[in-house]
């Protein structure tokens, strides 16, 4: 695996600052970016069934009555 120089610089400053080893704040960053993918797999599920399927007038109007907008 190769890492950008300016990466790995801003890497050595993040651990640095966290107190963490490099390991372990890879290991982190890598166990989120994995997080993140798969929300992003979800929403794109999402998106593609609206999409596919998208909602009626009346499935929306049922709900209208249910919303409550809290005053400021």
């Amino acid at each position: 695996m190769s890492i950008d120089e300016s990466l790995l610089a801003e890497v050595q400053q993040a651990t640095a600052a966290l107190q963490m080893t490099p390991s372990d704040f890879m290991k982190v960053a890598l166990e989120r970016a994995v997080q993140q993918r798969k929300i992003i797999e979800l929403e794109i599920r999402d998106a593609k069934a609206y999409a596919d399927k998208p909602q009626r007038p009346e499935e929306i109007d049922e709900w209208q009555d249910e919303q409550y907008w809290e005053e400021p």
